[in-house]
Formats: structure tokens, sequence, C-alpha cells
């Protein structure tokens, strides 16, 4: 193991797993087929980057740093507003 709650190559644990209600938002996180952690807003996917200090960035709030999965899809559904998320063009979910 590195970090608390993280894999030696830098990933999610399973245990860093979550499904709660914030904000009246149904946010998950979760590792996905093919072992990548997942993290999805009312069932849509969002797109997390893992900086090299072991922090988060979405695609959403992409200017502020978190320090986990779940903090970080926190932060975008402070930042959507109750917008619904989009799917992002490159997800299997966009559609065309």
């Amino acid at each position: 193991m590195g970090r608390a709650g993280t894999d030696t190559d830098g990933s999610a644990r399973a245990a860093d797993a979550f499904d709660e209600s914030y904000r009246g938002r149904r946010i998950q996180g979760a590792t996905g087929p093919g072992g990548a952690f997942e993290v999805r807003v009312d069932g849509r996917p969002l797109h997390l980057m893992r900086r090299a200090d072991g922090s988060y960035l979405s695609m959403v709030d992409h200017y502020t740093s978190h320090p986990t999965a779940r903090d970080a899809a926190r932060g975008a559904v402070d930042e959507l507003d109750g917008q619904t998320l989009r799917a992002h063009p490159m997800s299997t979910e966009a559609k065309v």
C-alpha cells in the first residue's frame, strides 16, 4: 500500500468505495470492470484525473484539487449547482 487509501500505483482501493446522497444527488465511487476506480453522479460517469501528489481533479471542477475521489465528486455536485452532468464526448455513454 502507498498513501492511505491508495494502492502502490496510486489508484483508489475498493475500501474507498462510496455510495451516498450529497445535496440531493447520488454520488458513487467503486472499482469498475478492468480494475479502474469509477465515479458517478446520478448514474452518469464523472471523469476524474489523478494528480502526481495523489489528489483528484474532475472535468466539472478542474481548478480545484480534492484529496479523495469522494471529495472530487462532492466538488462536482457543488459546481453543477442542480444541473445534470453531461456525458463526456469520449464516454461510451455519449450520444451521437
